[in-house]
């Protein structure tokens, strides 16, 4: 079940196939009857964690209510070169004009997915949980980040509306970090959490005001040191890692205490998986 509003996917999906299908899916209204029905596997071309099954089941019924789609997989299965996916079958048509909308996202999102499970992998034994950033694809950030959770991964704030982050160019504006937290602290309700972005040290005493302290691009050495300085004098603070923070980096990272890393790689430098559909070439008519 997917884990957020149906309703606003269903227009998504509507605003994307009006991008791709436009006043008509000319290739296939010119080679393919109206009256043909066929069957389609989608299946993968190499292995990986699938993502995104629920939504393309809905990008084929948002074309053709009457197509039948049965999944053959569940989103967060690790699947191997071969593996079907999914079955659609009906309207010859139908299923051509929706093809490149449910692949694209298919890809994009089981792409998501299987980086995130190889991130979260890595952290295997340690405490540490993965989370997302908002370096996401405009338009698809509700999908990308259903499949990081979909990895294993978590979420961080989905926008800017839902946590308040103070940057450096907050902090610059605001004139300093004390004044950043205490104007944050008169603006937001009671129920909104703090966050803050140090780079230094001896911007610790400062930020222990906050609710969750991220540590940015600081050396692994330097992050350790400023997790002990923390811990000492507010032990149950979250402390974030981000930064330049990649799979070879990651588990370093969480050896030094922190709660959180977050990785912008997960969403905003991932390949698409290799996922392909294919059609079975029948000349049933439609009864």
């Amino acid at each position: 079940m997917l884990e957020f509003n149906g309703e606003k996917l269903t227009t998504m999906i509507r605003a994307w196939l009006e991008e791709d299908i436009g006043m008509g899916d000319v290739s296939t209204l010119a080679t393919v009857p109206s009256e043909q029905r066929t069957k389609a596997i989608i299946h993968a071309k190499q292995k990986g964690v699938v993502a995104g099954l629920p939504v393309v089941e809905q990008v084929f019924l948002t074309v053709d209510d009457s197509l039948q789609v049965r999944l053959m997989k569940q989103d967060g299965d690790r699947i191997e070169k071969g593996d079907h996916l999914l079955e659609v079958s009906g309207a010859a048509r139908s299923i051509l004009s929706a093809e490149r909308l449910a692949l694209n996202l298919l890809q994009r999102m089981s792409g998501v997915a299987t980086i995130t499970a190889e991130y979260v992998q890595e952290l295997t034994g340690l405490p540490t949980n993965l989370a997302d950033t908002r370096k996401t694809t405009p338009g698809l950030r509700m999908l990308e980040k259903y499949a990081v959770r979909v990895g294993g991964g978590h979420n961080h704030r989905f926008g800017l509306f839902d946590a308040v982050m103070i940057k450096d160019n907050h902090i610059k504006a605001a004139g300093s970090l004390a004044d950043a937290i205490a104007k944050s602290r008169a603006f937001v309700p009671h129920t909104m959490k703090i966050e803050v972005e140090i780079e230094r040290l001896e911007q610790i005493e400062e930020a222990l005001a906050a609710d969750i302290i991220m540590l940015d691009n600081m050396p692994v050495e330097m992050m350790k040191e400023a997790v002990e300085r923390i811990r000492s004098r507010k032990p149950h603070i979250l402390i974030e890692a981000s930064g330049n923070v990649s799979r070879l980096t990651l588990r370093s990272i969480a050896m030094t205490g922190v709660d959180i890393i977050s990785a912008g790689a997960i969403t905003h430098s991932v390949p698409a998986l290799d996922i392909s559909l294919d059609l079975f070439a029948q000349k049933e008519s439609m009864k």
